[in-house]
Order: structure tokens, then C-alpha cells, then sequence
């Protein structure tokens, strides 16, 4: 048997010529693997309720998937990774709804980059009964093409619309092109989405152009971008959805070699310490299995200490997809519930 579970106690039993485990509990790559000596099985303490991903690792190193768990993950990464759950892993009612509901429309855009070369792409996803004589709230969505499939938030905003818990917004799945230097602080993604993404679909769709009705919205490095660019510009952005925000990073942090998010420290919160952004409505999660849990928790004390709007949540679940599907539906009522977004001028401008 791949993995048992007593009470919190997760025992990995070890197939043949594997020498080591890595997952969420490693955060991977970051930390040493955990030995397999002389073949015995790996036993870890896991909270109750969680969701935990894993590889094994062969005599070179190189990770592998446990032949013995066809439990796959949501991982748009990697193959090899499988889940392990301790208990039951808690679904948001939305995420697990399946009646039919009406559904929303995708509009494929493509062009050739300017500010960072190459074919670029967005998906802008129109709601149900989308009506242009209504301006509509908009959320710039990075790793477009992940949220648009693999975080389905398009599906999830129908479901929420047909039961009345949200108000339409427009969704712009914006894809990246080397998300490492987009996503790291880079102060030219903000002219891409001004000179080449806006024109584009403020040109076509009626959606709002004006801070009260413009949010950001992404994971990881892309929730490290969102939360940037919405702070540092009040007259563009009111709102921003950041799920495991790779806030370890500084300006300074890309080399040659990569970008830092170990050892860059939490340059961001701190200048979120000195500049509160008072003007965002923030929501903010991470899953407690992973290596940004701590800043993350720091990050929303920040908030929570300076008056910003905000909601901070947290998932048994590690840096990955099921993490980030299990957070959209609550970052999604936070920001479109309908006392927020009854301010959005109900004709165009």
C-alpha cells in the first residue's frame, strides 16, 4: 500500500528503488528530500483535513511517481507528482456544484509583443447574457490559461451568477511569456497591460476604465505581480485576488541565474508597511503545506495592521492547484459581492 493515515500520521512506504521523498512537505526542490533507509517506510505528521502531494526520487535524483497511487494531482507542472489525504479534504460548494448553469463566453485574442516579444495571448471571458450596454467590473487575470482551464474560474463565476451570490464581472486571461521575468517586480508588465492588453479589451467590451471597477488577480508569482502593481497604482486598480504569493522577492532578487523567492526577503510587505494600499480590497490565501505559508501570514498581518480592506484565508494544501481551486470561490464572493460592485456605473462612460 502507497500511503496509510492513523490519526495524523501519514506512513509513505517506499517501492522498489526509491531513495528518497520530496513533495509540499519539502516544498519540493527548496529543502533536502527525506532519506529512504534501508527501505523502511517514511512516516510524517500531517494537519487533519489535507491534502498532500509527493514523488519519490531514484539512485540519480531524478523524481518519479509512486507506482502505487493512482491518485493524481491538479500539478500543471509536473507529471510524477500523487496525493495523499488525511481525512477529507473540504470543497467550497461552488467547486463541487454540478447541475448546468449558463454559461459565460470565451474570446480568444492573439498579437505580436511588443514590450516583451513574441505571439501573446488572452482569453476574454464574457458573462452570461452579457449585455454592452452595462459596464462591468474587470479582473486581468495572469497564468491566464491555467485559471481559464485548469482553475475553470470562468465556470465558477457562471455557477455563482446563477445563484445570485455575485454581481457579472468580465474575466481577461492574460498568458504570459516568460512568467519569471514578467511576474518578478517588473514594472513593465504594467505597460504591456496598459499599451498592449487594455486597447484590446476596453476597445471591444464594455468594462469598467476606472480604479473602483479594475482588479488583478493571480498565484504565485503572478499574485506577487498583482498585488505590486495594484498597490503601487490607485488611480489604475481597486482590487486583487493573490493566492500563495511569492512575497520572499526584492528588486534586486533576478540574476542571471534566476529569480530569488528563498532568500529575498519580504521586500514588498515591507513597503506595504511605510505605503499602505488603502484604496485595494485585498483578498489573500495560501496553503499551509508549502514555503510561503509564513510570508503570506505575515503579509495579511501587514494588512490587518495598517486598515487595508481585506479577507486572509488558509488551505490544508500545498503550493499547487488544489490549493488555488479550492480558494477561488471565497476570493470571488469577497470581490464581487454585491455590495462592492453595486458602485460600477451601470452605463458606459
Amino acid at each position: 500500500m502507497a500511503v496509510t493515515v492513523a490519526g495524523s500520521v501519514a506512513t509513505f512506504t517506499p517501492p522498489e528503488g526509491a531513495t528518497a521523498l520530496v513533495g509540499d512537505f519539502t516544498d519540493w526542490k527548496k529543502r533536502p528530500a527525506i532519506p529512504v533507509l534501508n527501505g523502511q517506510p517514511v512516516t510524517l505528521t500531517l494537519p487533519r483535513g489535507a491534502w498532500v502531494e509527493y514523488a519519490w526520487l531514484d539512485g540519480a535524483g531524478h523524481p518519479f511517481p509512486d507506482p502505487d497511487n493512482d491518485r493524481r494531482s491538479l500539478n500543471p507542472w509536473w507529471t510524477y507528482p500523487r496525493a495523499a489525504v488525511n481525512g477529507h479534504y473540504e470543497q467550497h460548494p461552488l467547486s463541487t456544484q454540478t447541475e448546468d448553469v449558463p454559461s459565460g463566453t470565451a474570446h480568444r485574442l492573439s498579437w505580436e509583443g511588443g514590450v516583451f516579444g513574441g505571439t501573446r495571448r488572452a482569453i476574454v471571458y464574457t458573462p452570461p447574457h452579457y449585455d454592452p450596454a452595462v459596464t462591468y467590473p474587470v479582473y486581468y487575470v495572469q497564468d491566464g490559461v491555467a485559471f481559464y482551464r485548469t482553475g475553470k474560474l470562468g465556470e465558477l463565476m457562471d455557477r455563482a451568477l446563477a445563484a445570485h451570490l455575485i454581481d457579472p464581472a468580465v474575466l481577461v486571461f492574460v498568458e504570459p511569456g516568460d512568467r519569471n521575468e514578467e511576474y518578478y517586480l517588473n514594472d513593465r508588465y504594467l505597460d504591456f497591460l496598459t499599451g498592449e492588453v487594455w486597447p484590446r479589451v476596453e476597445g471591444q467590451y464594455s468594462v469598467a476604465r476606472d480604479a473602483a471597477g479594475r482588479g488583478l488577480w493571480g498565484a504565485s508569482l503572478g499574485g506577487l505581480i498583482s498585488l505590486y502593481l495594484g498597490s503601487r497604482h490607485p488611480e489604475l486598480f481597486g482590487r486583487v485576488a493573490s493566492h500563495s504569493g511569492a512575497f520572499i522577492a526584492h528588486p534586486q532578487g533576478r540574476t542571471p541565474e534566476g529569480i530569488d523567492t528563498t532568500t529575498a526577503g519580504e521586500w514588498l510587505r515591507e513597503q506595504l508597511t511605510l505605503a499602505p494600499p488603502r484604496h485595494l480590497r485585498v483578498s489573500l490565501d495560501t496553503g499551509t503545506l508549502e514555503w510561503l505559508t509564513g510570508p503570506n501570514r505575515r503579509m495579511a498581518a501587514t494588512l490587518a495592521d495598517q486598515g487595508v480592506p481585506h479577507q486572509y484565508r488558509e488551505y490544508q494544501s500545498g503550493h499547487n492547484w488544489v490549493t488555488w481551486r479550492a480558494a477561488l470561490p471565497e476570493a470571488l464572493l469577497y470581490l464581487q459581492e454585491r455590495t462592492v460592485t453595486q458602485a460600477i456605473t451601470q452605463a458606459r462612460p
